[in-house]
């Protein structure tokens, strides 16, 4: 599904990292997926591939195994995908020609629509067993996860913009805003002159200190600054990364720290905002105008 939220980050990219934990955990040769879109299956995220065949590869419903799967909204499996009576062979040329044999197919179903199908497969017939299913429905299970949130995000973002009636414009110039202060911060930790990075210090705080005040929200309740929870930049850079729907890895990879250190900053927000979930810190922090996204 094409999503124009600025803010959000790639279904794909996350697609890719479930991907690659399943190749990992499954001991699988072959795993590759893709984004629903109008209905229509598009084949973009491989792992082990030998050919280019599958890639980009538009598959409407009822059609294929993931055709199936997408339609059904429930995950199926080839022990034979040649000679498989269960499906129709419209793909036959580039699945047959990348050599693979057995497959499953695991739909990612948000709110009873499939978003992602995911495919597990070996160049050998026979079922792949109950160890790869498992691993495929965890992953997508994480994955339908992680898209409700971003969907949930969405939403939010867009009830805000409806109810300030903020103009396009103005979420344009905050995304903008908030990439130049991630890679101010990266570049502040580059730096080896100390001097000189406290300075960088200082213009990142202020740059957060900028965004917490909110961008898109003059209109929010001004409260002093003694009735704000006092969070530094980083604990601003952590949190905004969860309120747009990041999970403490991606904000981990995105901020260049460890995941740990993520849960230390999101626990301290928590306590400053009195919330007792990352979610209800977001909603907090959406209300005094640190985060506005």
């Amino acid at each position: 599904m094409v999503h124009s939220n600025l803010l959000r980050p790639r279904d794909g990219d996350a697609l890719r990292a479930e991907l690659r934990q399943v190749a990992a955990t499954s001991d699988v040769p072959v795993v590759f997926g893709g984004e629903v879109s109008s209905d229509t299956l598009y084949l973009s995220e491989f792992q082990g591939t030998r050919t280019r065949g599958l890639d980009g590869l538009a598959i409407p419903p009822r059609s294929g195994l993931g055709g199936r799967v997408m339609e059904q909204r429930r995950p199926a499996a080839v022990s034979d995908y040649g000679s498989s009576m269960s499906i129709t062979h419209h793909f036959d040329r580039p699945v047959l020609g990348e050599g693979l044999k057995s497959i499953l197919a695991m739909p990612v179903v948000v709110a009873g629509v499939a978003r992602i199908v995911m495919y597990a497969a070996v160049r050998e017939r026979g079922p792949l067993g109950d160890h790869v299913g498992d691993v495929m429905t965890a992953a997508a299970r994480r994955l339908g996860q992680e898209i409700a949130v971003r969907d949930e995000v969405d939403r939010r973002i867009r009830l805000l913009a409806t109810t300030r009636s903020i103009p396009d414009s103005d979420l344009a110039r905050a995304a903008e805003l908030r990439s130049v202060h991630e890679e101010l911060a990266d570049l502040t930790r580059s730096v080896g002159d100390e001097k000189i990075r406290r300075r960088l210090d200082l213009v990142t705080a202020r740059m957060a200190a900028t965004l917490g005040r909110g961008v898109l929200s003059a209109d929010v309740d001004k409260a002093s600054p003694q009735a704000s929870p006092l969070l530094t930049p980083r604990e601003i850079d952590v949190i905004s990364q969860v309120a747009l729907g990041c999970t403490n890895i991606e904000v981990a990879k995105r901020l260049s720290i460890g995941a740990e250190t993520v849960k230390s900053y999101l626990r301290s927000v928590m306590r400053k905002t009195e919330s007792r979930t990352r979610y209800e810190a977001v909603v907090a922090c959406r209300r005094l105008g640190i985060v506005t996204s």
